[in-house]
């Protein structure tokens, strides 16, 4: 999948940021599909800055649990950027979905796309081993879909203090 770049890296790495300038130096309109869930005033504000800091041409479609079918719908050849991943992740284990059917249904729509397609995630594995069962098993899930989507990407990279590390 050369039209698919996987974007990684910790908290305020500049994954973000990085992305979105990927994605706007090719022609606009742009889709923006957001994963994020405003639970509370602070996840409010963080999506906002992140609304506010993208100019015009950027389309933004929530699609916190549904991610698959929100791809899947964007016009063929349109510049896709998904934020984030993890989040997604957190959804559906949350939603207690089937998260290695919705991490198939991911993949397969990533195989079938035709256009610029950047992925971001949190990269989750680097630290200590989280003392629960339910961290123990988003951090596994996590890194399993990273490195599924990882081993079919054109382009990963992994982003450090805002530094971008061409990965593959």
């Amino acid at each position: 999948m050369r039209h698919l770049t996987l974007v990684l890296g910790g908290a305020r790495s500049g994954k973000s940021r990085y992305a979105e300038g990927l994605v706007e130096t090719l022609p606009a309109p742009w889709a923006y599909i957001a994963t994020a869930q405003a639970y509370d005033d602070e996840m409010r504000e963080r999506i906002a800055t992140h609304r506010a800091r993208r100019p015009s041409g950027w389309d933004t479609v929530d699609a916190p649990l549904d991610l698959p079918e929100a791809i899947a719908a964007m016009p063929a050849g349109r510049p896709v950027l998904v934020d984030c991943l993890t989040l997604w992740l957190t959804n559906l284990i949350l939603a207690e979905r089937d998260t290695v059917a919705a991490t198939t249904a991911l993949i397969s729509t990533c195989e079938r796309v035709f256009g610029p397609l950047v992925l971001v995630g949190n990269e989750v594995g680097l630290g200590i081993v989280p003392d629960n069962a339910l961290a123990r098993r988003f951090r596994d899930e996590a890194g399993r879909l990273h490195q599924a989507l990882a081993a079919r990407a054109g382009r990963v990279v992994f982003m450090v203090a805002g530094l971008p590390m061409q990965v593959k």
